[in-house]
């Protein structure tokens, strides 16, 4: 039903195992050969998913920058649900904000997790449970398992780890131990826990320092809010936890998985957050040297980019310059005529009463 995801995993697996198996020393029935396999599945998943990766990352911080106005929205709105969703939308397609890629490379990982319990699970298809064959130790050794051919499948029963089957885990069932028998014979459940214990171990501290780095790096609105505060809760202990409460419960080449991947996103995290805080130092050194260049150099005049109306020059000039003009009298007496209010100037423009000089004398 999902050979589309199982199919891919087994190509990836059986590609990086050839891989190892050419090197000298290695080969193909080592058990480092077939866990450096699943190690490197695990990088090669995470390069796909590096530029999700870095959008994950910066829809998060944007996320956190939106707190303050999300929180108003939800305040303004808080008893119409269907108009908060319509200004949330809008709000997140005015910032460009897309909640999706705050959830992809996880969403991402599920798939070939599950692929890869399920692969991992078929070398050894000897139980009776859900999803087993319950084929016999005879069928099982010669029955291909998708990619991986019958000397393949012979080849991983034989791959042991430090004494351990890198397919089993602590719980496995005694009568699928039967199935390691002719290929380096059944380990004891002690043996396997010695090397699962210290994985689990190791994943669940793996998680726990993920989670507490990204916790970290939150803003103090961010880690304020309720439903943040009970995911930073859920990541630095509940799901450490599950590590160590499910680890019985999965083969070891599955921790290994686990491992690998915390690894690497430990060291991808702090990857991506040093460079965008390089490009945040960078954005502001140039603002600074924008508003060095626009800045008046020292002991300069600042210069006003207030516009003088052309209305605003014409009336502030003296209309004491214009000369008085005298009429002719009827006695035949010169009468002088001042420019007082209610004249005109030469232009046809009305003096206004409170303009001229404030000594100036009338003429007898």
């Amino acid at each position: 039903m999902l050979d589309f995801i199982y199919y891919p995993v087994s190509w990836i697996l059986w590609f990086w195992h050839r891989v190892f198996a050419a090197i000298p020393g290695l080969g193909p029935d080592n058990g480092l050969t077939w866990s450096l396999a699943v190690v490197f599945l695990v990088f090669t998943l995470r390069v796909l998913l590096y530029k999700p990766f870095v959008k994950q990352v910066r829809t998060t911080k944007q996320m956190q920058e939106l707190q303050p106005q999300i929180k108003e929205l939800q305040k303004k709105y808080k008893n119409d649900r269907q108009k908060m969703a319509l200004e949330m939308q809008k709000l997140q397609k005015d910032n460009g904000f897309n909640p999706l890629m705050g959830c992809l490379p996880v969403l991402a990982q599920v798939p070939v997790f599950i692929g890869l319990f399920h692969v991992l699970r078929s070398f050894n298809r000897t139980g009776h449970g859900f999803g087993q064959l319950g084929m016999s130790p005879e069928q099982n050794a010669n029955t291909a398992n998708y990619v991986f051919s019958a000397a393949d499948v012979q080849s991983f029963l034989g791959a042991r780890i430090f004494g351990a089957p890198i397919s089993a885990f602590i719980t496995t069932p005694t009568a699928e131990l039967q199935a390691f028998a002719d290929y380096g014979g059944i380990p004891s459940k002690l043996s396997i826990a010695l090397v699962a214990i210290p994985l689990m171990v190791i994943a669940g501290l793996a998680t726990h320092f993920n989670a507490r780095a990204s916790v970290a790096r939150q803003t103090p609105e961010a880690a304020a809010n309720p439903q943040a505060a009970m995911m930073n809760k859920l990541a630095l202990w509940v799901f450490p936890l599950g590590v160590l409460v499910g680890g019985p419960f999965l083969p070891i080449a599955i921790l290994l998985y686990w491992v690998s991947n915390n690894i690497w996103t430990y060291g991808q995290q702090h990857l991506v957050f040093g460079r965008m805080a390089k490009e945040e130092e960078e954005k502001k050194q140039a603002k600074l040297e924008l508003r060095a260049q626009n800045a008046p150099k020292p002991g300069a005049k600042p210069v006003s980019t207030k516009k003088k109306s052309d209305t605003a020059v014409t009336d502030d000039a003296p209309v004491d310059d214009v000369p008085e003009q005298a009429e002719p009298s009827t006695n035949g007496t010169a009468k002088n005529v001042s420019r007082g209010s209610g004249q005109r100037r030469p232009g046809g423009q009305k003096r206004p009463g409170n303009r001229g000089r404030a000594n100036q004398k009338r003429r007898r």
